[in-house]
């Protein structure tokens, strides 16, 4: 009986010590998951059409847009996108667009030919929608819109007759007009394009707007009411090339990044990148550009990083452009994290298929 004692006693500590070593094993598991973190969070749209647009209006308040008459919110930084109410009307139009005020109040735009280019205005946190304009031109096609005022906003659309067109809102979008500034003439086979909702920008209170297509790309600046244009050194004489995005730095010099390529050649690097340290005056490619052809472009003040992305891939320059490195998944992330995206507005990232991620603040290291 002794002896069958001890035995069992053996037995017993040896369990003890297994679910010892067990429980520390599954506590080792949990805690690596609490700090192993990925470099962008993938995120639940509860939507599957193609996003382009996003856009930040702080304190966790984003908001998205996308085909099929989609617009997506979030309050809580991405906890939580809420699907929005379609405007009415609008269930085939594509949004490549919004411009986020706060909570309630966003600004949506489609692009299509001539009436498919629309605004729609929201006050209500999406709950109702108020068509605010509708494009004149039946040749025309809307490409961007941009928020430079606290109740000023802009719409760049391709050449009608020969001239890039702009309207302006100076009452938070309510009522439009057009614009008729000197300097928008458009070169034959020039145009804007509606890939990521920031061809065009403002910085230092000047407008700026990229182009591309059958001539060599151009990057338009507005100095008192009149347009100029410089030459930019990206990918170039196609219908699918140019500037596709335009990010700024304002400080001691006006630092500004383009990006673009050649959007149904996705893989090619060459003339994907350039910067500007003039204000936009003149333009240098980047000596090692990004991976491929990217749709948008921002810069993090935080991190002091500038971010491209595109459909293969994610790039980020710490140099003002000069090079770009990619940005490698690490086992945290899903393989395919850096790719499959259209447009950029810090943290935010968003794709096809109603991929949307957050990028984390340490992504790019240090």
């Amino acid at each position: 009986m002794k002896g069958a004692q001890s035995v069992v006693a053996s037995l017993e500590s040896a369990r003890y010590a297994l679910a010892m070593r067990f429980a520390l094993c599954i506590a080792a598991v949990l805690l690596a998951s609490r700090f192993a973190h990925g470099q962008i969070d993938l995120e639940e749209s509860h939507v599957t059409t193609s996003l382009r647009g996003v856009d930040t209006a702080g304190t966790g308040v984003a908001w998205a847009s996308g085909s099929g008459g989609t617009v997506l919110r979030t309050e809580d930084a991405g906890f939580l996108w809420q699907p929005c109410t379609t405007p009415k009307g609008a269930e085939k139009l594509d949004f490549r667009g919004v411009q986020a005020l706060d909570g309630n109040t966003a600004v949506v735009m489609s692009s299509g030919s001539g009436e498919l280019s629309k605004i729609y205005k929201t006050t209500d946190g999406c709950q109702t929608w108020k068509l605010v304009f509708t494009n004149p031109d039946k040749e025309g096609f809307f490409d961007t819109i941009r928020r430079v005022g606290e109740r000023e906003f802009y719409v760049l659309g391709d050449p009608v007759r020969g001239r890039f067109v702009l309207f302006v809102s100076k009452d938070g979008g309510e009522s439009w007009s057009g614009v008729n500034d000197a300097g928008l003439a458009a070169e034959k086979g020039d145009g804007a394009f509606a890939a990521s909702n920031t061809s065009l920008i403002v910085s230092g209170g000047t407008l700026y707007f990229g182009t591309g297509g059958t001539g060599v790309p151009h990057v338009y600046a507005r100095r008192s009411s009149a347009w100029s244009k410089a030459d930019v050194p990206l990918a170039s004489y196609s219908t699918a090339a140019g500037v596709f995005s335009i990010a700024a730095r304002t400080d001691a010099k006006s630092t500004l990044i383009a990006v673009g390529g050649v959007y149904s050649k996705p893989d090619i690097g060459a003339g994907t990148a350039a910067t500007s340290v003039d204000g936009g005056k003149t333009w240098r490619g980047a000596d090692m550009s990004p991976g491929g052809y990217r749709s948008g472009v921002a810069y993090d003040r935080d991190a002091k990083v500038w971010v491209a992305v595109g459909t293969n891939g994610t790039d980020f320059s710490r140099d003002d452009g000069k090079t770009w490195k990619p940005l490698v998944p690490t086992a945290a992330d899903a393989p395919d994290v850096a790719k499959g995206w259209n447009a950029v507005a810090l943290p935010y990232v968003v794709g096809a298929k109603g991929r949307i991620g957050r990028v984390r603040p340490d992504a790019f290291g240090k």
